[in-house]
């Protein structure tokens, strides 16, 4: 089985210092002009961290189903979607799923008033705090997330046939949710540049899930027109449309 947590490691024997996702944010607000790069080695941090998070806060281990409510595509879906993989959770993007975790930029929606545990997420690259209004018990990611580990080893892992991913009751196994059988780039031949602009969180995931199994990279554009501008696709090496 070819699972997201081989893929990440993939990219980092590859090369830790390749990016591994740009992300533009051209919607309006106040993040708006952001742009974040993270190399695969930044990007592993970042889902150990989020996975030290789940499991040793959350206790989250393989059977913990866990709704993911952040928007796509964006950053920190990436590292969020990886690090419940990581744990061997479920992600489900269905809120009728009946999660035992919600991970999502809204603490106080009806959803995650009936999750059992909630961890809010700030979208600013630079937020220190969710803010002052969070709920007691929400783990706030901003103030807490940078106390955990940046290594991660789970409990345990899940079996091939569980379910990976959960989406308009569609269910994914961990054997089927990497596109294809596993490593495509022969020797890193393939290590293409992707534009990803949807706005599908599942449909994001998987174009990732499959550009960085041939070793490749992404940039993440939420937003609509500036994504396809010329300049941008030039500047940032784009060579492929998601």
């Amino acid at each position: 089985m070819f699972a997201p947590a081989d893929v990440l490691s993939r990219l980092i024997a590859d090369d830790p210092t390749r990016p591994a996702l740009t992300f533009y944010e051209d919607t309006p607000g106040d993040t708006h002009g952001e742009r974040i790069e993270l190399s695969r080695k930044v990007l592993a941090t970042w889902v150990a961290k989020a996975a030290n998070a789940l499991q040793e806060g959350l206790d989250c281990e393989p059977g913990t189903v866990v709704l993911l409510d952040v928007p796509s595509p964006h950053w920190r879906l990436t590292y969020w979607a990886l690090a419940i993989w990581s744990v061997g959770a479920t992600l489900t993007l269905d809120a009728s799923e009946g999660a035992d975790v919600m991970v999502t930029t809204a603490p106080d929606c009806p959803a995650a008033r009936d999750a059992d545990e909630v961890i809010a997420v700030s979208l600013p690259a630079l937020s220190r705090s969710f803010g002052p209004d969070l709920r007691t018990g929400i783990m706030d990611e901003a103030r807490e997330i940078a106390s955990f580990g940046d290594s991660f080893s789970p409990w345990d892992e899940p079996e091939p046939s569980q379910a990976a991913l959960v989406c308009d009751g569609e269910r994914t196994a961990y054997q089927d949710v990497v596109p294809g059988s596993g490593p495509t780039a022969a020797d890193g031949a393939s290590r293409r540049r992707l534009l990803i602009t949807s706005t599908d969180p599942a449909r994001c995931l998987h174009q990732l899930l499959g550009c960085w199994a041939e070793l490749g990279s992404a940039v993440l554009v939420r937003g609509s027109q500036p994504a396809l501008s010329q300049d941008r696709m030039l500047s940032e090496g784009v060579d492929a449309l998601a």
